[in-house]
């Protein structure tokens, strides 16, 4: 059985968006399916094709709503989880990869038309991203984990 980086570099790897990998690889654990999984990750890679957030980081991101988000109004114990875990996987990626900002990590402006073809000549997307794909899923597993002995 593959381990969910595997799963989520493979899916990856195929060209899906970072985003729409971190997702899938989680999809059966948060009751949607694989094909639901990429339309909701569809438009998050490439820091929303912006280099903002990066979209492993966002894919995880929705998987943590999805299974510990806010779902009644009002609720501020559920608005205090999300918020926690939230904080948690953004502080814990820039900890490990010194920012959660895509343009920063690859060190260029993907925004533009230079940019990307900057990123794509230098392999960025290929070598350095599945790097990123991969410390998204091992902090949401450790995030999981913890909320699975609380």
């Amino acid at each position: 059985m593959k381990s969910k980086k595997e799963k989520a570099n493979e899916i990856f790897t195929a060209k899906m968006h970072c985003s729409q990998a971190v997702l899938a690889a989680f999809s059966e654990e948060c009751g949607i399916s694989e094909e639901q999984a990429f339309k909701l990750g569809s438009c998050f890679g490439s820091g929303m094709r912006k280099g903002e957030v990066c979209g492993a980081c966002a894919g995880a991101l929705m998987v943590l709503g999805l299974l510990y988000g806010q779902i009644h109004p009002g609720d501020q114990k559920e608005r205090e989880i999300s918020n926690r875990i939230n904080d948690m996987m953004m502080n814990r990626f820039k900890e490990a990869n010194d920012s959660y900002i895509c343009n920063e990590l690859l060190g260029c402006d993907i925004s533009t038309p230079e940019g990307a073809q900057k990123a794509r000549e230098e392999g960025l997307f290929t070598e350095f991203c599945p790097r990123m794909v991969a410390s998204a899923v091992d902090i949401l597993e450790g995030i999981i984990n913890e909320m699975e002995i609380r």
